[in-house]
């Protein structure tokens, strides 16, 4: 059973850092590409990054300015994401998703999520 934990949520004020970890278990990470993204409350879901887990390719929502940073670890069976210069804005669950072939709004799989809390 292909299932996805991430971790490393909390509670962090307005120019903090918190880095997320999404560990695959069933699967192996490095054969899909694996995306963070992020709900806030009363709000849609958005694509955070995504990560070509062969070559470390990454994509990024344009938004953040440069302030995310995602990785990969095969060895590991984990993505992580760092996320630096926080905002009250980037309140929200973020979620980790992996898809076969690319990157993907409609990803295959889905983790649950952990809550990041910005406070100004």
């Amino acid at each position: 059973e292909v299932q996805l934990q991430a971790s490393g949520g909390g509670l962090v004020q307005a120019g903090g850092s918190l880095r997320l970890s999404c560990v695959g278990s069933g699967f192996n990470v490095g054969d899909y590409y694996m995306g963070w993204f992020r709900q806030a409350p009363g709000k849609e879901r958005e694509g955070v990054a995504c990560i070509n887990t062969t070559d470390g390719t990454t994509y990024y929502l344009d938004s953040l300015k440069g302030r995310f940073t995602m990785s990969n670890d095969n060895a590991k069976n984990t993505v992580y994401l760092q996320m630096n210069s926080l905002e009250p804005e980037d309140t929200a669950v973020y979620i980790c998703a992996a898809n076969k072939g690319y990157c993907s709004r409609a990803a295959g799989h889905w983790g649950k999520g952990t809550l990041v809390t910005v406070s100004s």
